[in-house]
């Protein structure tokens, strides 16, 4: 994993983290490359919207979690990896410049 894919990483565990704290009390949860929204994680469609906005809130417009979860078939959905989304974030990111 380069520096950016480890700092992307950090953010995104940082965002993901106060998310389960705000919404569901849960301070204590493992996120790595592999854990999973759905499954792991056990996050509902809401949640997606409020991760959403925090990632825009942390990037800019130049990452577009919405139009990223628009592209996708709904078992992709189901099967997202916090990896799969820091992928996504650093190639946002390299595209924007």
């Amino acid at each position: 994993m380069n520096p950016q894919e480890q700092a992307v990483l950090a953010d995104i565990t940082d965002l993901l983290t106060k998310l389960l704290e705000d919404e569901y009390g849960l301070d204590d949860v493992e996120i790595d490359m592999a854990t999973t929204f759905n499954r792991d994680l056990e996050l509902e469609s809401i949640d997606l919207v409020t991760l959403a906005g925090l990632l825009e809130e942390k990037y800019g417009r130049q990452v577009n979690f919405a139009e990223f979860l628009a592209g996708m078939e709904f078992d992709e959905i189901i099967e997202l990896t916090v990896g799969r989304l820091v992928e996504y974030v650093v190639q946002s990111l390299k595209a924007a410049g």
